[in-house]
């Protein structure tokens, strides 16, 4: 098994969001002791944002670009051949504003390509990243879960599905920044979320 870890938060260090994802590979480590992680800490190691000038590097040709252009490909490419490679995607996602990190839009602006992650067909857009699993793990300061302010879980939903990972676990902290009390037992809530995911 090939696990690939994302963390999100703009957090060097002490974020909570990464704090989940570590333990949701722990727990899969239990399982599968010979898997391999790759992580990719977003924080310290940054998408490259979809601006103009990757656009058109993308839209080009291949056998017309410039070595700007072919440069700024293969940092996408890169990317996607991680998700590729892996059995197991693991996103630690904080919210900000109500919503995902722009370190995390940047990623995901990256992997999402048409005719390599996904393509449209007479059918509609059908996902190429079928055969895999994702466990992602929130951090929130306050309570979302399954209310109207929580924007996170249906775009990621969506997104995943939308290139073929459709097998989604989804792992809530929640209430972090309400006491002491509130963040041991969101901890404990997710705790209880990872359980179940696994034994499914």
């Amino acid at each position: 098994m090939n696990i690939l870890q994302i963390n999100a938060s703009a957090r060097v260090q002490g974020a909570n969001s990464t704090r989940v994802a570590n333990r949701i590979v722990e727990r899969l480590l239990e399982s599968h002791p010979h898997a391999s992680v790759h992580t990719i800490d977003l924080a310290t190691n940054p998408a490259p944002t979809l601006d103009n000038e990757a656009i058109n590097a993308l839209f080009t040709p291949a056998n017309q670009r410039t070595a700007e252009q072919s440069a700024r490909v293969e940092c996408s490419m890169a990317l996607v051949a991680a998700l590729q490679a892996c059995d197991v995607l693991v996103l630690g996602v904080p919210m900000y504003n109500f919503g995902v990190p722009v370190q995390l839009k940047n990623w995901i602006d990256n992997i999402a390509i048409n005719g390599v992650t996904f393509q449209y067909t007479e059918h509609g857009p059908q996902g190429l990243l079928k055969g895999k699993q994702a466990y992602i793990g929130f951090a929130r300061g306050g309570i979302y879960r399954d209310t109207q302010a929580d924007s996170q879980t249906p775009y990621l939903k969506t997104l995943l599905g939308f290139i073929g990972i459709t097998e989604q676990h989804f792992i809530y902290a929640e209430g972090l920044n309400m006491g002491e009390q509130a963040l041991q037992a969101g901890f404990s809530q997710a705790e209880q979320d990872l359980a179940q995911a696994l034994s499914l």
